[in-house]
């Protein structure tokens, strides 16, 4: 019992001490709260990190109730490539929009503004169940300690909304708090996880017999297990929403180097590209992006292994499969069963932890649909910390009552929640291949297009096989709820709530947001360029209904054009004034129109 305690003491001391502690200096740049590369780490990577207590026993679910288990392996085997194409694509993207926006951005900029306005609302419906699958998903944890998973739906609901109610709290107190306590954790879990494995392969070499089967296997034909290990493969890849989210949320990362950085221009100036390649604030993403790279194929490889070897899945014993493999590996170690409930209870805060990152991004999100007119305006509030209250405690609000929907099952809203990923990270490589095409020549031209079609095949493949791979389990409803998304987002959009002149995006952006400089730019930007789409669907509904005969006066002025995108940033002159501020200072329209002006009369000689 000593020996683990003392195990647990030192994982506890080593990570507080590593942990980000928010310099003032740091605290308001541009009134952003901006964090470096270890807060960072902690709030954008921490979805990412904890897909690795439910996505492998979602996967190995789909496949041992068929006896197919071992083709777990082709499964982590998709996983991983499929880690590696999206990730360097998202690594390549931040170099392009480094002032956050993912894929909303870049389809704004290369594609339509139409598609824009429908990757906008998805990454909402993203980011909310992100906070859904990761609250239940600690609830999980919670019980699978207790050995009472997967029994009353009401205390997987309960806990659930407890675990999002803490998690809402510690957001709204700043980003620089949240990233300290986040990175802890990770540190914790990453430690305590190297010491699981390494009892785990002690177990195995000692010859620890796999649990007996508590399941009666079905047979199933070689199409039915194809299409099952496409369920499993789909199943494994829902946490790679993380890549969006890094690049969503970069405009809350600060514009300098991280330490490594510098430390490396000092040591080893000849690997000059590497340091140029991860400086700044993009640096700073493409630090966390790189570690998505290899982390989720490992781990899921590592998982499958281990529950093949021990027979264990979601379910087993009443635990999870990391539970199981969790008590397993643990209790090798003198006085384990201490390390198994630490590190369940890990678990359930991480998990928790992990809704931070959508909240992040719901903030980052929500503020410029405000801005485009997608949403009204009163959910823009900014407190003195930085964080869009409005929009994260309605994001709270919404993910509790779809946790009663779902009736506190992670398995339920897992298909929504892993289908809206991948559509942004379509449009992103479908933007990308534009952007290459009109801005390299010769064979970087070819090979780079070439590679971006191939990662918008590939996301465009693994989004309708998230939907047909979990069709039984709710994937038609995904297909209803994605239509019902987009034709409400363009009914918001043409409504009187969605009409935005210039004044209204200047205030929304400038001073209520208290953005500033190219992102700020950016956003105004945006909002030109959909008031335009919002009036060529008014004018496109007209035409329509005159094929009807019904014939009405176009009562809408045309909007402001928001011309070119290069121009409207000043990539040439950063300190160029808002591209609205044009149209600040114009005298308001009086009644009647303005008053006519007279000469004076010629006076006439008596």
């Amino acid at each position: 019992m000593l020996f683990s305690i003392a195990l647990l003491i030192v994982a506890v001391v080593i990570s507080l001490r590593i942990a980000p502690r928010e310099k003032q200096e740091d605290a308001h740049v541009h009134g952003a709260g901006q964090i470096g590369l270890l807060a960072a780490v902690a709030l954008f990577g921490v979805d990412y990190f904890t897909s690795y207590y439910y996505a492998t026993g979602e996967m190995m679910h789909a496949l041992h109730p068929y006896d197919l288990q071992k083709w777990g392996y082709i499964a982590a085997a998709i996983i991983s490539i499929a880690n590696i194409v999206f990730g360097v694509l998202y690594m390549y993207s931040l170099g392009i929009f480094n002032e956050g926006g993912g894929s909303y951005t870049a389809s704004m900029r290369y594609l339509v503004p139409g598609l824009s306005l429908v990757v906008a609302v998805v990454l909402i419906q993203d980011y909310i169940f992100t906070i859904v699958v990761s609250a239940l998903s600690g609830g999980d944890q919670l019980l699978s300690v207790l050995g009472q998973y997967g029994t009353n739906w009401f205390w997987h609901f309960l806990i659930g909304g407890i675990l999002a109610a803490i998690t809402w709290y510690l957001t709204i107190r700043g980003r620089g708090e949240s990233a300290r306590v986040v990175f802890s954790l990770l540190g914790i879990f990453v430690m305590l996880t190297l010491f699981m494995v390494g009892g785990l392969v002690y177990a195995n070499l000692r010859g620890v017999s796999p649990v007996a089967a508590q399941e009666t296997t079905h047979q199933v034909s070689i199409g039915q297990a194809l299409f099952h290990l496409l369920t499993a493969s789909m199943k494994g890849l829902v946490a790679l929403t993380g890549l969006e989210a890094m690049s969503n949320g970069i405009q809350f990362v600060i514009n300098d180097d991280a330490g490594i950085v510098k430390w490396g221009r000092n040591h080893f100036p000849k690997f000059q590209k590497i340091w140029d390649f991860y400086s700044g604030k993009a640096g700073i993403g493409r630090f966390v992006q790189t570690s998505f790279l290899f982390y989720g194929g490992l781990t899921t490889f590592i998982l499958t292994f281990f529950a093949v070897r021990f027979n264990v899945f979601d379910g087993t014993l009443g635990r999870t499969l990391v539970g199981n493999l969790a008590y397993i590996g643990f209790t090798q170690f003198p006085g384990g069963e201490i390390l198994f409930w630490v590190y369940q209870i890990l678990a359930v805060a991480l998990l928790s932890a992990a809704s931070m990152t959508a909240f992040q991004d719901l903030q980052a999100t929500e503020w410029r649909d405000v801005a485009i007119g997608e949403l009204p305006e009163f959910i823009v509030y900014r407190n003195a910390q930085g964080t869009f209250t409005r929009s994260v405690t309605i994001g709270f609000v919404a993910t509790i009552i779809i946790m009663l929907l779902v009736r506190g099952q992670t398995s339920v809203a897992v298909p929504f929640y892993g289908v809206g990923v991948f559509m942004p990270i379509m449009v992103m490589a479908l933007a990308i291949r534009k952007h290459v095409l009109q801005h390299s020549i010769g064979r970087k031209r070819a090979w780079g297009a070439f590679a971006a079609s191939f990662a918008a095949a590939l996301a465009a493949v693994v989004f309708v096989g998230q939907i047909v791979g979990k069709w039984a389990e709710g994937g038609w409803m995904v297909l209803i709820s994605f239509g019902v998304l987009v034709i409400a987002a363009n009914a918001m959009l043409i409504s009187p709530i969605g009409f935005r002149e210039p004044k209204q995006i200047h205030r929304i952006v400038r001073d209520k947001a208290r953005v500033k400089g190219a992102m700020a730019s950016i956003v105004e930007w945006q909002s030109l360029k959909m008031q335009e789409y919002r009036y060529s669907l008014l004018i496109g509904i007209a035409r329509f209904f005159e094929l009807f005969g019904v014939h009405r006066p176009i009562r809408y002025e045309p909007p402001v054009i928001a011309g070119d995108y290069d121009h409207a940033l000043h990539i040439d002159h950063p300190e160029a004034p808002s591209l609205l501020e044009q149209y600040l200072h114009q005298p308001e329209p009086k009644l009647g129109g303005a008053p006519q002006q007279t000469e004076p009369g010629i006076q006439e000689a008596f």
